[in-house]
C-alpha cells in the first residue's frame, strides 16, 4: 500500500515564539481509507464565532500559616471525634453485655444447675427460717475441776410454733441453749430430744407464727444441682448465705463414731454452720448441714444429712420427744485402740461395752468390758459397725451377740428394745 510521508512540527502555534523551541519529526503515515463523502450542511460563517484560545489556569497557593492552623485544628478534633465514635460503640457493647449478664443470672443459672430461683430469691425465702444457736455447759478439766464450755451452731425452723432442728453434736452436753432469730429476737430454748446415731436434735422456743422452711425431697437431688447453704459460720456471722452445687450423693463417712450417709457440696461451710440448712434451686430444704472436711490443701468439701433420712425422726421428736421404733441392744460401747487396750489391761483392741442401760440387756447378762466380736454372725470391727447392724433390725427382734469375756467367747441372745435416747 502506498504510504504518504508527513512532517509534524511540535511546538507553539504562535508565530512569534522562537523557532528554537520547536522540533519536527518525519514519519510515515498510512494513507486513510476513503470514506463516502457526505455533503456537509451549509454553515453561515458570519454567525460562527471564532474560537478563542484557552487561557492557562493560574496556580493557587496557600500560606504556611494557614497550613499550620489547619493541622492544629485537625489535631484537636481527631481525638474528640475518635472518642465519640468509641463511646458510641462501647455504649452499644455495654448494652449488649448488660443484656448478656441478665440472661446469665436468669436463664443460664437454670440451664447450669436446674435452679428455678436466683440465689437471692432462695435466700429471701429462707433467711428468716434459719437461726443462730449458742450453747454453754460444764465439763471437768484435767485435774477434776469444773470448767465452763461454750459453743455455737445453726438451726432450721420446721414448725411455726417454735420447733427447731439442729445437729445433736451442737447441743450435746449443753446446760443452756440460746436461739437468736434473723430479726434479732433472742429466746431461751429447751431440748426436746435427739438421735445421737443420726446426729439430729430438736429444740423448742416460746414463739408463734414463725417462718418455716419448706421441706424438699432429697431423693430427687442430682450431682450438679444448685446447693445454697444458710447458717451461722464461726458462731458470729448469722444469716450467711453461700452457694455451690451438689458434688456427690451417698457419701458414707464416720464422724465421732457415727457412720452417716451424706450429701456432699462445695458450698462454703465453716464451724458454726452445723445444723443449718442446705436448700435446692426451688428454695426447699434438702439437707441439714453436718460438717466440713478441713486440713492443709482441703477446700470445698462440705456435707449435709439428707432431709429424707431424718424427716420421720424429726416428726417423732416433735410429737413424742424421742425417736419411736428405733431398735437398741441397751448397751453403750466404744472403740479401744491397741495402745489403750494395753493401758487399761484389756485383752486386745476392739469394741468394748462401757455401760449396760437396757432392761433386756441386763437380763441377757451383758457386762462392762465385754468385747463384742459379732452380731448375728456378722463381724463387728467398730462401734459404727454395731450401730449399722442394729439399725437393720426392728424392735422386738431376737439377736445373737458373740462376746469375749476373760478370753472366753460367749454367745448371748437378747431382744432388741426401743431406744429411749434423748439429748437432755
Amino acid at each position: 500500500m502506498k504510504e504518504d510521508r508527513t512532517i509534524i512540527t511540535f511546538g507553539s502555534d504562535d508565530p512569534e515564539v522562537s523557532v528554537k523551541n520547536n522540533f519536527t519529526m518525519d514519519v510515515d503515515i498510512p494513507a486513510p481509507v476513503p470514506k463516502p463523502v457526505e455533503k456537509a450542511p451549509s454553515v453561515d460563517k458570519k454567525k460562527v464565532a471564532p474560537a478563542q484560545p484557552r487561557k492557562p489556569r493560574e496556580p493557587q497557593y496557600v500560606t504556611r500559616n494557614f497550613l499550620l492552623v489547619c493541622m492544629l485544628i485537625t489535631m484537636l478534633i481527631s481525638p474528640a471525634l475518635g472518642a465519640g465514635i468509641g463511646l458510641a460503640f462501647n455504649h452499644s457493647d455495654s448494652d449488649t453485655q448488660t443484656t448478656h449478664d441478665k440472661n446469665l443470672s436468669e436463664s443460664d443459672l437454670s440451664a447450669a444447675t436446674g435452679s428455678e430461683l436466683t440465689i437471692s430469691e432462695i435466700n429471701d425465702m429462707n433467711e428468716d427460717a434459719v437461726v443462730e444457736i449458742v450453747v454453754s455447759g460444764t465439763t471437768r478439766g484435767m485435774f477434776g475441776q469444773l470448767e465452763m464450755t461454750q459453743g455455737a451452731g445453726s438451726g432450721v425452723i420446721v414448725n411455726k410454733n417454735g420447733f427447731i432442728v439442729t445437729n445433736y453434736h451442737v447441743i450435746d452436753g449443753a446446760n443452756k441453749v440460746q436461739v437468736t432469730l434473723h430479726n434479732g429476737d433472742s429466746y431461751k430454748a429447751s431440748i426436746v430430744g435427739g438421735d445421737y446415731d443420726n446426729d439430729i436434735a430438736v429444740l423448742k422456743i416460746n414463739a408463734k407464727d414463725l417462718k418455716v422452711a419448706k421441706i424438699g425431697d432429697s431423693s430427687k437431688v442430682d450431682v450438679g444441682d444448685l446447693a445454697v447453704a444458710i447458717g451461722n459460720p464461726l458462731g458470729q456471722l448469722g444469716g450467711t448465705c453461700t452457694q455451690g452445687i451438689i458434688s456427690a450423693l451417698d457419701r458414707r463417712l464416720t464422724i465421732d463414731d457415727r457412720t452417716l450417709t451424706l450429701l456432699q457440696t462445695d458450698s462454703a461451710i465453716n464451724p458454726g454452720n452445723s445444723g443449718g440448712g442446705l436448700f435446692n434451686g426451688k428454695g426447699e430444704l434438702i439437707g441439714i448441714v453436718e460438717s466440713k472436711s478441713s486440713g492443709t490443701g482441703i477446700e470445698g468439701l462440705g456435707f449435709a444429712i439428707p432431709i429424707n433420712t431424718v424427716k420421720s425422726e424429726i416428726n417423732d421428736l416433735i410429737e413424742n420427744g424421742k425417736v419411736s421404733g428405733k431398735p437398741s441392744i441397751g448397751i453403750t460401747v466404744c472403740d479401744v485402740s491397741k495402745d489403750n487396750a494395753q493401758y487399761y489391761n484389756l485383752e486386745q483392741a476392739g469394741v468394748y461395752i462401757t455401760e449396760v442401760t437396757g432392761d433386756n440387756a441386763k437380763k441377757a447378762g451383758f457386762k462392762p468390758e465385754d468385747r463384742i466380736i459379732s452380731i448375728n454372725g456378722k463381724d463387728v470391727e467398730s462401734a459404727s459397725d454395731l450401730v449399722q447392724r442394729v439399725r437393720s433390725c426392728k424392735v422386738g427382734d431376737i439377736v445373737t451377740v458373740k462376746i469375749s469375756r476373760d478370753g472366753q467367747e460367749i454367745d448371748i441372745k437378747t431382744e432388741l428394745e426401743e431406744s429411749v435416747e434423748t439429748a437432755e
